[in-house]
């Protein structure tokens, strides 16, 4: 049998469709309209986390992490699952900005300073010598 979508032909050979329900009828589709299925992961970047519970700044969002429960094993305490949370700023991830920055500032405040005699100064007075004595600076 040939299946259709909207009008188009699809491979017979499909078992499955994946389709999405625009438009809810007068009657409910037995097994799937009529029951609500829960959504099985919860949010997992910090700012759809705070969206979700509408969280402050101030919050701590790990207590509102949505966890899994996972199946019990014979005789075993019940355990679930969450997700590990991006874009958390967490002590360590200032302290690694704060790192990198005087790193950063550190290079700048050496490279800043040049001695008289170092080689890069000394091949800068020399190109700046050679600029004003070509025969071309006399014409500007």
């Amino acid at each position: 049998k040939r299946k259709s979508v909207r009008g188009c032909i699809v491979d017979s050979q499909l078992s499955v469709l994946d389709l999405v329900i625009m438009r809810k009828g007068d009657a409910e589709i037995p097994g799937l309209t009529d029951v609500t299925q829960p959504r099985r992961l919860g949010p997992k970047r910090v700012g759809k986390i705070r969206k979700l519970f509408n969280l402050s700044k101030e919050d701590d969002v790990r207590q509102y992490v949505v966890h899994r429960p996972l199946p019990e094993k014979d005789g075993k305490k019940a355990r679930s699952k969450a997700p590990k949370i991006q874009r958390l700023v967490t002590p360590a991830r200032i302290q690694r900005k704060r790192k990198v920055l005087a790193s950063r500032h550190a290079e700048q405040r050496r490279t800043r300073y040049r001695p008289p005699n170092s080689p890069s100064s000394l091949l800068k007075d020399r190109r700046k010598s050679v600029r004003l004595s070509s025969p071309v600076a006399d014409l500007v």
